[in-house]
């Protein structure tokens, strides 16, 4: 690696450590980024997965208050998450790819729209009054009917997470707020905490299976630390409302690169 790429390296990393720290789809600044480069795809799928999770860590450490607040939420998602992230790690290395990939842009998409009316249709089926929504009262939400089918999508959601996961944040948060959470800096703690333990499962069996360039995962890894970190920290200090306009934002420009890739 020359100099050139290693500050583009860093820069992409960190770009995409505070973008995942928000909502998620850091994925698609480092994967085009070591394309770029010339690094073969399924390499630069593994290698910008381990290089993000080790960012994680920084992510968790700026969101370490809010722990405590969604901890009794942990157990309800962690298992799933982590054997769907399993299935998809290993779909990567053994499977084909075109369907599942054709249906991605439009998962997202749909995400990102449920993500954008989640408090018109928690008003709609009752789990909320209105007031209660603006206020962010009783959140996170009590144990209800709607964990199941939650912890069953999230369970697609971790597939899809350790296949490639990009926007896989976007569909976290949508999940979160169609189940009752309206505080958004909850959502993304636990979107986090979440969605780095199954990024951790897919990267140990790319580990395991030899697809990471080292030195590029080792110079990106420093990059999406300080990304994650500042994500974190500095998300928690803007209004709900900016971040929720931040995420819908980044939702939709996702889906747009994802039609785009697809053409």
């Amino acid at each position: 690696m020359n100099w050139a790429e290693i500050i583009t390296l860093l820069a992409a990393a960190a770009a995409a450590g505070a973008v995942n720290a928000i909502a998620g789809g850091g994925t698609l600044i480092t994967f085009p980024v070591l394309i770029l480069f010339g690094v073969p795809p399924v390499i630069a799928n593994a290698t910008s997965t381990l290089s993000l999770v080790v960012g994680v860590f920084g992510g968790f450490f700026g969101f370490r208050k809010l722990i405590a607040e969604i901890r009794p939420w942990i157990p309800a998602f962690l298992p799933i998450s982590l054997v769907g992230g399993w299935i998809g790690s290993f779909l990567l290395t053994h499977g084909k790819s075109e369907t599942f990939s054709k249906l991605v842009p439009y998962l997202i998409l749909f995400a990102t729209i449920l993500f954008m009316l989640q408090g018109v249709v928690r008003k709609l089926v009752a789990q909320k009054a209105s007031d209660e929504l603006v206020a962010g009262h009783n959140d996170p939400p009590s144990w209800g009917m709607a964990v199941l089918p939650a912890v069953f999508f999230q369970f697609l959601v971790s597939i899809y997470g350790g296949y490639f996961g990009a926007g896989i944040g976007i569909l976290m948060l949508a999940t979160f707020g169609m189940m009752g959470f309206s505080n958004i800096h909850r959502m993304n703690a636990l979107k986090n905490l979440i969605g780095g333990l199954i990024n951790v499962v897919a990267a140990v069996w790319f580990t395991v299976s030899g697809l990471i360039d080292w030195p590029r995962m080792a110079v990106m890894a420093v990059g999406a630390l300080a990304g994650y970190y500042l994500g974190a920290t500095y998300s928690q200090k803007l209004p709900q409302s900016m971040v929720r306009h931040m995420i819908t934002a980044i939702g939709l420009i996702i889906t747009a690169v994802m039609f785009w890739k697809l053409r």
